[in-house]
């Protein structure tokens, strides 16, 4: 296949240095939104997969760029004709409850507001594929960035004049020339937004690839996508089980889409266990082990997350760490090398071990599980902020403020504690799953 012009185009900027302070991000995050753009086309199409019903809808569902919706239907009211995610809560609640909630809700945060500011008309436009797809999102963004071919008569009156900061909304999924579309349901009501096409394609993982796989050929590092989660999964014994993207991140049709950044999921997701044994010399064996059976691709699955993993020893009121271990991708700030990948993969382990001199006193070894949704982005914010020192107040503000959420988004997990062995030969465990 043939990598589109524009990817082509990224990669030989971002191989011409990282801290060039007159285009500064598009030497980042550009290249994810490229592939992402490109992975609509490849993984849809017909190419990729057989020709049945849900592959030629998805194909004309995902279709790039989507189209505008165009002249309400005659006889819909406002409520029916607006794009806004506010006007589906007057009927569809919990829905709607649960997206504000959503990491699609706030896809066009201040990270990405704050790349905006900073790269091309072009390269911003590939990254609304993904954070705001629809074509009154791009136009209201182009507007507001006085892009050159933004438009120039009074936006309609179904496109709210904040749509395009609301991320990815209900209609990015569900409206498309003013038509709903949604999984099979057995509430009808022919009368509402002038019908109801039920479809299974949105019950398949292959609805959410467009955004979460980069095609082949795409953005690469060591060989591998930067972006791999939908083949990820179809590898993994959950595809094998019939467990879809939605089984696990929409469960029961909730519209939370959970990961790493929700503790609970986490915890369903991974098991861990922790065991000491006392050796005859006195020193103690120290084994921490993590297991994903609950992940249906790797845990992490993308370069952003981070999970520290530390074995701490406690007694006498004072504590020391035993040793520490970090899971997950990691690559340099400007994604131009990978330095490590320690991720788990489906039906994968990771391992730290340890060894100590046994207290005298009554002790207990601990291990602690720090996830780190967003430790590719800290420290891509902090690189940003420290080399481009001239980047304008507005951007300045927005990147700090992105920095701050990313570092709050930080939590710990339950400790795993196992108490001390007090015997040669002794072996204590403890188990969180």
């Amino acid at each position: 296949m043939i990598v589109p012009q524009f990817t082509a185009r990224l990669i030989n900027r971002i191989r011409h240095g990282f801290a060039d302070a007159t285009r500064p991000t598009l030497l980042l995050l550009t290249g994810l939104a490229f592939s992402i753009a490109c992975g609509i086309y490849f993984y849809l199409s017909a190419g990729e997969f057989p020709a049945d019903p849900v592959a030629r809808f998805l194909s004309a569902h995902w279709a790039q760029p989507i189209a505008p919706q165009g002249d309400p239907p005659p006889g819909f009211s406002a409520i029916e004709a607006s794009l806004a995610p506010e006007t589906c809560a007057a009927c569809h609640v919990a829905q709607y409850a649960d997206w504000s909630t959503s990491l699609h809700s706030k896809a066009m945060g201040p990270g990405i507001r704050w790349q905006l500011r900073v790269m091309t008309q072009s390269d911003s436009n590939d990254c609304l594929r993904c954070h705001a797809p629809l074509a009154e999102q791009k136009a209201l963004t182009g507007l507001e960035h006085g892009w050159a071919n933004a438009p120039t008569s009074t936006m309609p009156a179904y496109v709210s004049a904040d749509l395009h900061r609301r991320g990815n909304t209900c209609a990015s999924c569900h409206v498309r020339r003013h038509q709903r579309f949604g999984p099979p349901t057995q509430i009808r009501n022919p009368k509402l937004h002038g019908g109801f096409e039920a479809q299974q394609a949105f019950r398949d993982s292959r609805f959410c690839s467009p955004c979460h796989q980069f095609p082949p050929g795409a953005r690469s590092l060591e060989g591998k996508l930067i972006e791999n989660t939908y083949e990820e999964w179809r590898n993994s014994p959950a595809a094998r089980q019939g467990s879809t993207c939605q089984t696990c991140h929409m469960p029961e049709r909730r519209h939370i889409w959970r990961g790493i950044h929700d503790p609970d999921t986490v915890r369903k997701g991974i098991r861990r266990e922790l065991e000491v044994k006392r050796l005859a010399d006195g020193r103690l064996e120290v084994l921490a082990s993590i297991t994903a059976p609950g992940v249906g691709h790797y845990f992490p699955t993308y370069v952003v997350p981070k999970v520290l993993v530390s074995l701490h020893l406690l007694a006498a009121g004072k504590e020391r760490e035993l040793g520490r271990l970090v899971i997950g991708r990691t690559v340099s700030a400007d994604m131009v090398r990978e330095w490590s990948d320690t991720r788990i993969h489906p039906g994968g382990r990771s391992l730290l071990s340890a060894k100590a001199v046994a207290p005298t006193s009554a002790y207990r070894i601990e291990m602690r599980v720090e996830i780190m949704p967003g430790e590719h982005y800290v420290r891509m914010y902090r690189a940003m902020l420290l080399n481009n020192p001239d980047m304008d107040a507005t951007a300045q503000a927005l990147l700090r403020q992105a920095l701050r959420e990313t570092e709050a988004a930080n939590y710990r997990l339950d400790s795993v504690t196992a108490a001390g062995p007090t015997n040669p030969g002794d072996v204590t465990r403890a188990i969180a799953k």
